[in-house]
């Protein structure tokens, strides 16, 4: 994919040490989360249009025609994204990051090296939370009861962006909806025919004829991406 995206991270007061954005073909935009949509063409779930994940629903339909995937196709704005480490620091503006996509594009070793520099970029920052740690003080905010209304909560989690959307009518959850950052990745083919992100990054991987079980060029492809199919099919 040649767009990277990122909810942002780590938030303290109006700053972010991870900010959101959108990396696309060498350039930063502003992510408009508006335009999600997830597309269930080749999904073995119900349904044919592409709907917001406030209005979505998640109803399996196992013997749908054309479906060969458990996990659905979010787009935004239409478009194939890929998410995680990689796309986190593309967006926060690191040069190395920068520089192997610029040069060899998103490829495994840009997305393993990614994680690697994540680690070290993180663990200064992670023993500066510990020491500002004062044990018995609060450390959560309290919340009350909602009635009706919706939210949205956006994170970045190890693998990517995850996104949650909920909807509460009398007090209950009416409608919750989440899209995992495995969801993004391993997305199938949606109704214009576009392969998800790992998808694409398999097309054209070189295999030794006579390779019994997944050859190690497509293994390694694979879990560059960090999958969790588990959390894909919520």
């Amino acid at each position: 994919s040649d767009r990277f995206m990122s909810y942002g991270a780590y938030h303290d007061g109006d700053d972010s040490l991870l900010p959101s954005g959108l990396w696309e073909n060498g350039e930063l935009r502003a992510l408009d989360i508006s335009t999600i949509r997830e597309d269930v063409s080749h999904s073995w779930m119900e349904g044919e249009a592409a709907l917001a994940p406030a209005i979505g629903h998640t109803l399996p339909h196992p013997g749908k025609a054309g479906a060969y995937s458990w996990c659905k196709s979010p787009r935004l704005d239409g478009h194939v994204i890929e998410t995680g480490a990689l796309a986190r620091q593309l967006v926060a503006g690191h040069p190395l990051a920068r520089d192997l996509v610029a040069r060899y594009g998103g490829n495994v070793m840009a997305r393993v090296i990614a994680r690697m520099l994540e680690i070290a970029c993180m663990v200064p920052v992670m023993e500066e939370w510990v020491r500002r740690i004062r044990l018995g003080e609060p450390f959560c905010q309290a919340v009350t009861g909602l009635e009706d209304g919706s939210g949205i909560g956006l994170v970045e989690a190890a693998r990517g962006s995850l996104g949650h959307w909920m909807e509460v009518r009398q007090g209950r959850i009416y409608n919750y909806q989440i899209i995992a950052p495995t969801t993004w990745n391993f997305s199938p083919r949606d109704a214009a025919g576009k392969p998800g992100a790992l998808e694409q990054a398999l097309v054209g991987v070189q295999v030794e004829e006579n390779n019994e079980g997944a050859p190690v060029a497509v293994q390694h492809v694979v879990r560059s991406f960090d999958p969790c199919m588990v959390c894909t099919v919520h």
